[in-house]
């Protein structure tokens, strides 16, 4: 088209100017309606074909929406188990932790009330079963004759003597 209106505006010197002038206006004026026409072909392609492109459009998105997702879906999961593995090793620390700020705490509760003479559980429960046996010893005493008596009398002694440094230096920690 542009090399026609070359030729037209170069024989557009000649004296047939204003034939060549009508000419030209024709040539342009169709053109533009071939141009025109192009157009709205163009437009008209566009505006059918144009719901299946949105379609295609739309479904490609909620495919990447799908994908991404599930990546998310993923990473949160691992994100999740590494926090709860971290979680757990904390709770662990923390409970050894607690278990020998506990234990020093008794050692120490021990050894202050040892310093003030307070007797200990296993101090109670020895002296519970030395009761025990120094009352069945009164009672079987008191059932017997005189003579088994001293002779009962002279064990539990006996018996008294041999347990006795242990209380006497019980007493003796007491004491201090």
């Amino acid at each position: 088209m542009v090399k026609k209106l070359k030729s037209l505006s170069e024989k557009k010197s000649s004296p047939a100017a204003g034939l060549l002038d009508s000419a030209l206006a024709g040539s342009v004026k169709e053109s533009a309606q071939q141009i025109w026409l192009a157009g709205m072909g163009a437009f008209s392609k566009a505006q059918a074909e144009g719901g299946k492109v949105f379609e295609a459009l739309v479904k490609e998105g909620l495919n990447l929406q799908k994908k991404t997702q599930a990546v998310a879906e993923e990473k949160i999961g691992e994100v999740t188990g590494k926090m709860s593995a971290m979680a757990g090793s904390v709770t662990a620390k923390a409970g050894q932790n607690w278990d020998k700020l506990e234990a020093i705490f008794e050692a120490r509760t021990e050894k202050a009330m040892s310093k003030l003479g307070v007797p200990t559980a296993k101090d109670v429960q020895a002296l519970t079963a030395r009761v025990d046996e120094l009352a069945a010893a009164v009672a079987k005493l008191g059932k017997a004759p005189k003579a088994a008596a001293v002779k009962t009398a002279a064990a539990a002694a006996k018996t008294a003597a041999v347990k006795a440094p242990a209380k006497r230096a019980a007493r003796k920690t007491a004491a201090i």
